[in-house]
């Protein structure tokens, strides 16, 4: 699965995100980018192939901001290249999104939303994520109740992360069905959001799991957690114990070891994007 990492807080976004991601880079990708709201609007940077590229992307195009999110992405939907690389964004620019899974009926969504007036810049199904938060945000949702009727539409599995310039003080992250995890690390004064716990152990090791179906609003002071149906959910905070590099190496003693079982994961996550399993 791709990586997910979100930051909320005092510090720089940019420079947290980007460490998050690069302990992430055992799970492969082929291409990355990250956003920040940074003077009330919604910057991006991306771009296609190792993260040293969007460094040096960032080098030269520098962002500043206190919230944002970042990925790192192996293409399915839609070859690599920069266009296609996460997060995506609506059509004002006003929300953006990272999402682990597929969107298995995007065609029939992507169709609607355009006859309704939407542009769409990319050739992902995570693309039709912002432009449903969007048309939700427009009927007078919050951005909580547009993440949640955006989810109620998408078919598959799913782990979305959103941010809005709207309500620029909270990240907006979801589980659906088994397409990686989502964890909201709890720090002092700051919040964290990832996909797996080594992006954010340096920087906390109290972690909050969200579990199947499950929705979470972070801001800086805390985070509140609900089902996607909008009933309270009550989460302990685990105290995790390990060090970055025993995270790393999950359930295996040593990295040779996990190198070989995940092999065939491995291998799926190089091919996918690339061959058609279903024509054969």
């Amino acid at each position: 699965m791709c990586g997910i990492v979100g930051y909320v807080g005092p510090r720089e976004a940019t420079s947290i995100i980007m460490e998050g991601l690069k302990r992430l880079e055992y799970r492969g990708y082929d291409s990355a980018g990250l956003a920040v709201i940074q003077n009330g609007r919604i910057e991006r940077r991306r771009d296609v192939g190792k993260l040293a590229n969007l460094e040096r992307r960032l080098a030269e195009s520098p962002l500043s901001g206190h919230i944002g999110i970042g990925h790192t992405r192996w293409a399915t939907h839609g070859v690599p290249s920069e266009r296609n690389a996460h997060p995506h964004t609506d059509c004002k620019g006003e929300v953006v999104v990272i999402h682990n899974g597929i969107v298995e009926n995007f065609l029939e969504l992507r169709r609607e939303l355009m006859a309704e007036g939407h542009r769409f810049t990319s050739e992902t199904d995570t693309e039709t994520i912002p432009h449903l938060v969007e048309k939700y945000l427009a009927e007078g949702e919050d951005l909580e109740g547009a993440v949640r009727r955006a989810l109620r539409r998408i078919k598959g599995a799913h782990a979305i992360v959103v941010l809005s310039s709207r309500e620029p003080d909270k990240i907006v992250a979801a589980r659906l069905g088994n397409a990686g995890g989502v964890v909201v690390g709890v720090g002092e004064g700051e919040m964290f959001v990832a996909s797996d716990m080594p992006a954010i152990l340096e920087h906390t090791r109290r972690m909050i799991f969200l579990e199947d179906r499950q929705m979470a609003v972070v801001t800086r002071e805390g985070a509140r957690f609900t089902t996607l149906d909008g009933r309270p959910v009550e989460k302990e905070v685990q105290v995790v114990p390990w060090d970055p590099v025993s995270a790393a190496k999950g359930e295996y003693k040593h990295f040779m070891q996990k190198e070989i079982y995940e092999q065939a994961r491995s291998i799926t996550d190089t091919i996918r994007g690339r061959v058609d399993f279903e024509a054969g």
